[in-house]
């Protein structure tokens, strides 16, 4: 198979509890299962080379989510920290986080920090997680940042632009997947990553986040190496573009 690897990627893990309930089995079954795979492809991803990889672990939405439930995925979440955190050193993972992070709970807290910290020198994979995420709330903290600049003189009105804009956002600078992944067969980015997926391409599967698999990802890449991506120019405008790159390379 000839594939082209999206350099940045996004997956909505999305089918965890369903995956349970079609086998008659409590949601929290769908939940660990889930993080099995995530682990696995985390390390696909790696190997293929794949440059940044984010994944929606957990949205703002879900904390409205049973209790129970919640706390469970609270107790997933730290038991891989803890348990994955020296093997993406191994792998030269870099981990990172976006997110309301205020509202997490203290031990997760320390175990982010504990990750970050040692996977901060890894020039591999760099691997995101949402946490408490929600691309409306990531917007509406840039905006709060930038008026408060303003107010305070720190900034100009007539600076705003889309450039200074995005060095507000939480997540890297440049980070704009070229690929969004969603699985479980729903047509949505459910707050995902708003301003930075204005040019993603898009794959939706029917394939719930527990049965997915590398074969999966490999057909994700497959169908995205098909695209044709213009990000509104024409055909002959991006020849012509991709022309004056390579005489400038040259």
């Amino acid at each position: 198979m000839n594939l082209t690897i999206p350099k940045k990627l996004a997956i909505i893990m999305d089918g965890n509890g369903r995956w349970a309930e079609r086998r008659g089995l409590p949601r929290s079954y769908g939940h660990i299962k889930g993080t099995r795979v995530a682990k696995k492809i985390i390390l696909d991803c790696a190997e293929l080379g794949v440059e940044t990889l984010a994944l929606y672990a957990f949205s703002t939405e879900n904390w409205n989510r049973p209790q129970q439930e919640v706390n469970l995925l609270m107790r997933i979440l730290n038991r891989y920290l803890h348990r994955e955190t020296e093997n993406l050193v191994k792998k030269n993972i870099r981990f990172s986080v976006v997110g309301q992070l205020s509202k997490l709970p203290s031990d997760i807290l320390r175990a982010i920090e504990h990750a970050i910290d040692r996977t901060s020198h890894c020039s591999g994979l760099h691997l995101i997680f949402g946490l408490s995420y929600g691309g409306r709330w990531e917007i509406t903290e840039a905006c709060r940042s930038i008026a408060e600049k303003i107010q305070s003189g720190e900034l100009k009105v007539h600076q705003i632009n889309e450039k200074l804009f995005e060095e507000h956002l939480m997540t890297p600078k440049d980070f704009s997947p070229d690929l969004v992944i969603r699985t479980s067969g729903e047509i949505r980015v459910s707050n995902f990553l708003l301003w930075q997926i204005a040019y993603s391409e898009f794959y939706f599967t029917p394939t719930l986040w527990p049965d997915f698999s590398k074969s999966d990802l490999l057909l994700a890449f497959e169908n995205y190496r098909r695209r044709h991506r213009r990000f509104g120019l024409i055909d002959s405008a991006i020849v012509n573009h991709d022309q004056a790159a390579s005489l400038k390379v040259l």
